[in-house]
């Protein structure tokens, strides 16, 4: 199948950066999307960023809390997630997810990382 593999996460202060990154391994035939999601104490997993592959060359998208903040970008089946001036809101465990498909599967199924917990002190 697919695993996937975070790394990257860390304690930083408020303002800081970090850059988390996340690759994709096993018997993959395509990966249609990839994503950061991310969960903080006491509340749902929620969509943080992801990138599609397009005929055009994809596409992203961020939740509009980290817009002009994050950057999402992917190498083959390697995403990374460029953190800057970070907030103390966006402490919480990142989840790395991927939309793929593996040799001999007739379909796309979801796929996540196990997380990188992500400290930012105020």
């Amino acid at each position: 199948q697919v695993q996937l593999a975070e790394s990257g996460g860390g304690l930083v202060q408020a303002g800081g950066s970090l850059r988390l990154s996340c690759a994709a391994s096993g018997r993959i035939f395509r990966i249609d999307r990839m994503g950061w999601h991310r969960q903080a104490p006491g509340k749902q997993r929620e969509l943080v960023a992801v990138i599609t592959t397009g005929g055009t060359g994809g596409s992203t998208n961020y939740a509009d809390s980290v817009k002009g903040r994050f950057t999402i970008s992917r190498d083959k089946n390697t995403v990374y997630l460029q953190m800057n001036s970070l907030k103390y809101e966006d402490t919480g465990v990142y989840y790395c997810n991927a939309y793929a498909k593996p040799y001999l599967s007739r379909t796309y199924n979801e796929y996540w990382g196990q997380g990188t917990q992500v400290t930012v002190s105020s």
